[in-house]
């Protein structure tokens, strides 16, 4: 048994010894094995993102501003937990690179549509960043059910002028919600009379951040203990329009003919049932996919019209 083993270790160093000599002509491979962190850790919290391990190749810490304004209204960033949650949206929006840069893109499309309707009710434009940070500008629906590029629930939707039925979601369509939400923020401006606010309450809802500051004694959602969501709501907020203000500051170099542009359209009233929409966009000179993709409200393949409503229907236009 002695041999044995002893002659097992001569063959083992040899082999160490020719593997040690072939890879002295070879490049160091990466690793291809994924970096495990450790739950609750910086590491597990980024894992989270999606983010890949190069996206921090050239990470650095950014300067945070002195003074910050949401919607006119001062941001106490003299007070070091105020600083510290600002900062941890600043640098997660900033090296969430994926994400952001699509957060871009849209909004280049879709911004200059919604700003004319905040501007019509009064509402601030730093409120165009809540829809940048609801939904990233896209239909999508949370899991409690909201929907939207503002993530409307259904009953609040329908109370500020949206129709759902079987066939028609109007929260699926970017300009009339946006319509909505500027109606919720205008009348929560009338409840609240602070913007910061009323930005809160758009979270946690009206009812919800009322008396949460009735509760505790206090008027400020900067001085009010909240959940962690909603806490972090407008430094998300404040983030995304600090980076959107200068991208490139931040490493965002998008080239112009990168950004997504307005798709011209025309509108084609309709006030008669459309018992197939495939065969009706055949007849308008494109396919179902071009008519959802620009009329997202429409749910099924067909629409019903009820009593003397009607509806106009957005035809993409060639170029």
């Amino acid at each position: 048994m002695k041999y044995l083993t002893l002659s097992i270790s001569i063959i083992a160093l040899a082999l160490s010894v020719y593997v040690l000599f072939k890879s002295g002509d070879q490049q160091p491979q990466p690793a291809s094995l994924p970096v495990m962190a450790i739950p609750g850790t910086l590491d597990a919290e980024i894992n989270t993102l999606n983010l890949e391990p190069q996206a921090f190749i050239n990470a650095k810490s950014w300067d945070l501003p002195d003074t910050l304004f949401f919607a006119g209204e001062r941001v106490p960033m003299e007070r070091a937990y105020i600083r510290e949650m600002f900062d941890r949206e600043l640098h997660i929006n900033t090296y969430w690179h994926n994400n952001t840069i699509f957060l871009l893109k849209r909004a280049h499309r879709w911004i200059p549509q919604m700003k004319p309707i905040f501007e019509e009710y009064g509402i601030p434009e730093d409120f165009l960043y809540v829809a940048v940070i609801e939904s990233g500008l896209v239909n999508d629906i949370s899991p409690s059910g909201a929907v939207g590029f503002w993530q409307f629930m259904e009953g609040t939707a329908e109370d500020f002028g949206l129709e759902i039925t079987k066939d028609v979601d109007q929260r699926y369509d970017p300009i009339k919600s946006t319509r909505a939400a500027a109606k919720y923020l205008k009348k929560a401006y009338e409840k609240f009379h602070n913007w910061t606010n009323v930005a809160a309450a758009y979270n946690r809802g009206m009812t919800g951040m009322d008396n949460a500051l009735d509760d505790q004694l206090v008027d400020s959602y900067y001085d009010a203990l909240l959940n962690s969501e909603t806490s972090r709501y407008l430094f998300r907020v404040l983030a995304i329009k600090t980076i959107f203000s200068d991208p490139k500051k931040y490493g965002f170099d998008i080239k112009e003919d990168h950004l997504y542009q307005p798709e011209a359209v025309k509108q084609v009233e309709v006030n008669s049932d459309i018992n197939d929409l495939t065969e009706w966009s055949k007849n308008q000179g494109i396919n179902l996919l071009l008519l959802k993709r620009h009329n997202p409200w429409l749910r099924t393949n067909r629409l019903n019209i009820k009593g003397n409503r009607s509806y106009e229907i957005a035809i993409p236009v060639e170029k």
